[in-house]
């Protein structure tokens, strides 16, 4: 399922990312990568913030829906 719907606050594991190649490399310079942990804090409007890597990152609603846990 796509990280935007998962459960505020609980410990997610990227199973995929989507996307094409320069989206891809976007969210991978960011943290996101395959077998990587997430965890959503909170929404705001149609943003994510989302914890990787001990960093909080604010992605879009679209972004968020690429990367699936």
């Amino acid at each position: 399922m796509p990280v935007i719907y998962a459960e505020k606050g609980k410990p997610q594991i990227i199973r995929k990312i989507g996307g094409s190649p320069e989206v891809k490399k976007h969210l991978a310079d960011l943290g996101f990568n395959v077998g990587g942990e997430v965890s959503v804090i909170s929404a705001l409007g149609n943003n994510l913030i989302i914890k990787v890597k001990e960093s909080r990152v604010a992605v879009s609603d679209e972004l968020a829906r690429k990367i699936m846990v």
